[in-house]
């Protein structure tokens, strides 16, 4: 398509966009500026509008109910977390066995790694990304204490000199050349500081056949890019909600088991009662029997209030649907690229920059990161100050996300105008 730079051309693709109803579905902060613009979706989601009454609905029935909201609520808490599992499932490509949602994304990624690091003999290497969230470096350093192993278990593929992003052959070559050393790889779906999305299935692929587990952090990949995880394969992945699933401030997390574990009483785990079988779980009796699938990794019942705003969510998700989000994803981050590719040819006298992240759509979701050569911290303050969310990653870059759900051509071209004004400021 030909790109226009110009505020009716933005109208004009806003005008023809399926999904532009959305926008109205959530609350858009202001600050106070003119044309204000909301980039961070990939940190934090915004609030749908429904989030305040299904939470005011579960606070009323809280007090008027008390502990018999869990049985006799307009939606009993006993079984809350099954009014999610469909449309999560939908989310991520998985079926309904394989996904559950409770606790937190490093919390889920530690319960899913006690059963699936399972380092034996000279299998005990750990293969991860370079500059991988550091959540994910913590949480694999400390897996790795608990085991015994010093932190040379723990490898990390980096992007070739002088180049930003992962070559993907370095990423088969290394797990090739660990072999039977390899144990596990936990890797991102999609990279919080760069924005490239891998290529999972491959990855996948390659760690089986050396005989590793495979495991995914999709916290910048859930809600954004379209996923399948049953058929990739993974035994497990993990995400959290309050990113692109805008789910509230530390919001519940999902996670995936496939199915090929549902019924694999013999992994260990750190068991809870929730994930007992719920046919005896009120028998209170020794002795865990794990219920099949993503359930049988629950500890604790669940955390109700998190799961209504996710409830909110999940609808809207369930409503647009991932292919026609991917749809407009892809355009939209194509647009605010070449906004952005616009503004930087005649930067180069005020310091310039350049979007690190991959040109490729199927290389990236709804995300750039824009390499600030010149003016670096000083420029993500100045449009700051113009009224732009986006978030800073040392050293030098800005991370911008056009979300599909609420973001429009329109915002992609005020981002520019920004932009430009703060280059010149």
């Amino acid at each position: 398509m030909h790109f226009e730079n110009t505020l009716e051309f933005a109208k004009e693709m806003d005008s023809k966009d399926p999904l532009r109803a959305f926008r109205d579905k959530f609350i858009l902060p202001t600050f106070g500026k003119e044309n204000p613009v909301y980039l961070t979706g990939n940190s934090l989601g915004l609030q749908p509008k429904k989030a305040k009454q299904y939470l005011m609905e579960e606070l009323e029935d809280w007090g008027t109910l008390g502990v018999e909201g869990h049985f006799e609520g307009r939606r009993p808490w006993y079984s809350y977390h099954e009014l999610l599992t469909e449309k999560v499932a939908a989310i991520v490509g998985a079926k309904p066995i394989e996904v559950c949602t409770t606790h937190s994304l490093t919390t889920n990624l530690h319960l899913l790694m006690t059963s699936f690091y399972k380092p034996i003999g000279k299998r005990t290497k750990i293969l991860c990304e370079a500059k991988a969230f550091p959540s994910d470096q913590y949480a694999l350093e400390s897996q790795l204490q608990i085991h015994g192993f010093s932190p040379d278990n723990l490898v990390w593929v980096n992007p070739r000199f002088g180049e930003e992003l992962i070559n993907e052959e370095d990423i088969y070559q290394k797990i090739e050349e660990l072999g039977e050393t390899l144990a596990m790889v936990l890797w991102g779906g999609v990279n919080y500081y760069t924005g490239q999305y891998f290529d999972l299935q491959s990855i996948t692929q390659k760690a089986h056949a050396v005989g590793a587990t495979v495991g995914f952090d999709l916290a910048h990949a859930a809600g954004n890019v379209n996923l399948n995880l049953h058929e990739w394969g993974p035994d497990f992945a993990a995400w959290c909600g309050y990113k692109y699933l805008n789910s509230s401030p530390g919001g519940v997390s999902g996670y995936f088991v496939h199915e090929r574990h549902a019924y694999r009483k013999d992994l260990p785990r750190l068991a809870g009662w929730w994930g007992h079988n719920k046919e005896t779980r009120f028998a209170m009796e020794p002795g865990f029997n794990p219920m099949p699938g993503a359930e049988g990794w629950q500890l604790s019942n669940a955390p109700v209030l998190g799961m209504a705003v996710h409830l909110a969510s999940l609808e809207l998700f369930e409503e647009a649907g991932m292919e026609r989000i991917g749809q407009k994803r892809d355009m939209m981050t194509h647009y605010l690229s070449f906004v952005v590719q616009n503004i930087s040819s005649s930067a180069s006298e005020t310091g310039g920059f350049e979007v690190i992240t991959p040109m490729d759509p199927k290389k990236r979701g709804a995300q750039l990161s824009i390499k600030a050569t010149g003016q670096g911290r000083t420029l993500f303050d100045k449009l700051t100050a113009l009224g732009v969310t986006a978030d800073w990653r040392e050293p030098n870059v800005i991370r911008v996300a056009p979300v599909p759900l609420y973001n429009s051509f329109e915002d992609c071209y005020w981002f520019g105008q920004h932009l430009k004004s703060a280059l010149k400021g």
